[in-house]
C-alpha cells in the first residue's frame, strides 16, 4: 500500500469514526431544537391568542423554545397542510379549531389533508361563543331589521367570511332566516374585522371576545350571540335564539396538535404542561376576561369529539345546501 493510500484509507476511517459518534449525539440533541407551533390566522386573531396564551410558559416547561408560526389562508387550509406533512419528531405543532378540522371537511371535495388520519390530537384549548356583528355605517340597527332588509333586497348586503367556522355559520344563518347575503371571504378573524371597522363590508360573525371591545368602543354595533346562552362577557346582548331563530347555534374552540406519529412521550409531556398552564389562575382570569372558557381535556378525550364532530357537521353542511368547493 502506498503511502497515499494509507493517507486515504486513514481519513476515510476518520470519517466514517465521527459519523458514528456525531449521529448519536445528533439524535439526543434533535428534541432541544425550537418546537414550531403553526397557526392558521393572522396575528391578533383568536386562534394566535390561544396560541401565544400558552408559548412562553411551555417553552419554559419544556427546555425548548416554542415559535408562533402565522400561516394565514383561506379557511385555514395551508397551516394545517403544513402540519400534516412535517416530520413526527416533536418539533411541529399546530392550533387547530372548529373550522380548520371539522368543518373543513364537508366544505372542500380534496382537503389536503384528514383532521382524523393525519394529527395526533393534544388537548383543547379555549371555547368562544360568536357574535353577528356590522359596520356602523349599515343602516339596519337590529337582527330583525337586518333580516327585513336582505329580504327586501336580495344579495345586496355583503357579509365578511372569516375561515370555515365563518363560512358554516353564514350559510346556516341564511338559510334559517331565509335571506340571501353576498359572501366576501377573509384569510381569518382579523382582516374580516379591520373590514368591519373600514364599512367595507357590512356584517359578519366574529368570535365574542374579538368584538367586544370594539362594539365598546363603538367601532362596530352587535345584532346578538349564536349561542344557546348569553356571553358572560356581554350580558346584555340577546341570543339570536331569543330573536326568533330557533336552532341556531354556533360557536368555535381551538386545540393543540401534532402530526400523526408523533412519539407518545412528547405528545403526553406536551398535554400535561399545556393543561397546568391553562389551569393557573392568572391564565384562567385572562381567558374569562376575554370571554373564553378554558377546555383543558386528554388527547382521548379531544380524538373522540373530532371523531365525532366531523360526520355530524360534514351532513349538516351537506344539508344546508352549501357547495362543496
Amino acid at each position: 500500500m502506498t503511502r497515499l493510500q494509507q493517507c486515504i484509507r486513514t481519513t476515510a476511517l476518520a470519517i466514517l469514526g465521527c459519523v458514528a459518534t456525531c449521529a448519536p449525539l445528533y439524535a439526543q440533541d434533535a428534541p432541544k431544537r425550537p418546537i414550531r407551533l403553526l397557526v392558521p390566522s393572522p396575528a391578533g386573531g383568536p386562534s394566535d391568542f390561544a396560541a401565544r396564551l400558552v408559548t412562553n410558559r411551555l417553552s419554559e416547561a419544556l427546555g425548548r423554545n416554542v415559535i408562533v408560526d402565522n400561516r394565514p389562508s383561506v379557511n385555514g387550509i395551508l397551516a394545517s397542510e403544513i402540519a400534516a406533512k412535517s416530520p413526527p419528531d416533536g418539533n411541529t405543532l399546530l392550533v387547530g379549531n372548529n373550522g380548520t378540522l371539522v368543518m373543513n371537511v364537508g366544505l372542500y371535495r380534496k382537503l389536503p389533508y384528514d383532521p382524523i388520519r393525519d394529527f395526533v390530537p393534544i388537548t383543547q384549548l379555549l371555547s368562544a361563543g360568536t357574535a353577528l356583528v356590522a359596520s356602523t355605517r349599515f343602516a339596519p340597527q337590529t337582527f330583525k331589521e337586518l333580516v327585513t332588509a336582505a329580504r327586501k333586497d336580495p344579495g345586496r348586503i355583503n357579509i365578511g367570511v372569516a375561515g370555515a367556522n365563518g363560512a358554516v355559520g353564514t350559510e346556516v344563518l341564511k338559510q334559517a332566516a331565509a335571506i340571501k347575503l353576498n359572501n366576501i371571504p377573509y384569510k381569518g378573524s382579523s382582516p374580516t374585522e379591520q373590514a368591519i371597522i373600514a364599512g367595507e363590508i357590512d356584517v359578519a360573525l366574529l368570535s365574542v371576545p374579538v368584538v367586544a371591545p370594539q362594539v365598546r368602543a363603538g367601532r362596530m354595533k352587535i345584532y346578538g350571540v349564536t349561542t344557546a346562552k348569553r356571553s358572560n362577557l356581554m350580558p346584555d346582548v340577546p341570543t339570536i335564539r331569543e330573536q326568533g331563530l330557533e336552532g341556531y347555534e354556533f360557536g368555535n374552540w381551538h386545540g393543540l396538535l401534532a402530526p400523526a406519529g408523533t412519539p407518545d412521550k412528547y405528545v403526553r409531556e406536551i398535554h400535561r404542561e399545556t393543561v397546568r398552564i391553562l389551569n393557573s389562575k392568572d391564565i384562567q382570569d385572562i381567558v374569562l376576561a376575554r370571554g373564553n372558557e378554558v377546555i383543558a381535556n386528554t388527547p382521548e378525550e379531544f380524538a373522540a369529539k373530532l371523531k365525532r364532530d366531523v360526520p355530524r357537521y360534514k351532513k349538516l353542511i351537506a344539508e344546508s345546501g352549501i357547495e362543496m368547493q
